[in-house]
């Protein structure tokens, strides 16, 4: 009973740390770090988040104003785990005309601006706009200069995240979909962002390595760079919502001891 006492008082000091005040809000998604990807089996919209990776979020963005993703297969897509993307050559080992990019597996989580969902005595789990996150226990704050944990991307559903060979430090165009959770790729893989829009597309994608009949990425575009007639209009509710803080309560009582950040998506809703 004790332990348990002191896990909710650790959640709670996290929470009136990390939370802003209640914004009771929706926002349009961000038009600069917002990726559209048209497939053949339908369209996908990715929240990017520069704050977990940015220089994988900024090579993302440069592939797609050179048009390098444009027309490439889903070359490696296995059912409850990965669609494979990105490879000039269509195969795994193909790397962009860039060099290749540091490891972003972790990074320092600014203790505001995030909501977190659990707090236990071996780590934290919580959101960063849509895209879920893990790191280590809060109490590790106060070893901290600047209060900030180490943190990563949480490789739940829809979550997207960069290729590479055997090397840590081998991403380079390649990017992937989760069909599924895998949390055994946590902080071993960069993660760029989470799909917001279009997770049935994710799982309707082809089958196989390689698929006997792949699809495609027909066009991959930022939506910044889609002209305003043609932009698609979504926005995603703010994290910090109280209907957001409602539906983690809810899902908690009902999981119990099973429950976990997968079990959780940020609402995303087409503009009014």
């Amino acid at each position: 009973m004790r332990r348990r006492r002191l896990l909710s008082t650790a959640l709670a000091v996290i929470t009136a740390t990390a939370c802003r005040a209640e914004a009771g809000a929706w926002h349009p998604l961000d038009p600069a770090t917002s990726l559209v990807v048209d497939t053949s089996k339908g369209r996908i919209i990715v929240e990017m988040r520069p704050d977990l990776a940015p220089h994988a979020v900024e090579r993302v963005i440069s592939l797609a104003r050179e048009h390098v993703y444009d027309g490439l297969l889903f070359h490696r897509v296995i059912d409850h785990f990965v669609d494979q993307t990105g490879n000039p050559d269509n195969k795994d080992g193909g790397t962009s005309s860039h060099p290749d990019l540091a490891p972003e597996f972790t990074f320092r989580l600014n203790p505001h601006g995030w909501r977190p969902v659990t707090a236990g005595s071996d780590g934290i789990t919580g959101f960063l706009g849509a895209s879920p996150i893990a790191g280590e226990a809060a109490s590790a704050a106060a070893r901290q200069p600047d209060g900030r944990l180490r943190a990563w991307g949480a490789y739940c559903s829809g979550v997207v995240g960069m290729g590479r060979q055997e090397a840590p430090g081998s991403a380079n165009s390649e990017i992937f979909f989760m069909r599924d959770p895998a949390r055994r790729l946590d902080h071993d893989y960069t993660v760029i962002g989470r799909v917001v829009v279009g997770q049935d597309v994710v799982r309707a994608i082809a089958v196989g390595e390689p698929p006997p009949d792949p699809d495609r990425m027909i066009q991959v575009r930022l939506l910044a760079d889609i002209a305003l007639p043609e932009r698609p209009r979504w926005e995603r509710m703010d994290e910090q919502d109280p209907e957001f803080a409602a539906e983690i309560a809810r899902l908690r009582a009902a999981e119990g001891a099973d429950f976990t950040i997968c079990d959780l998506e940020v609402p995303v809703r087409e503009a009014r």
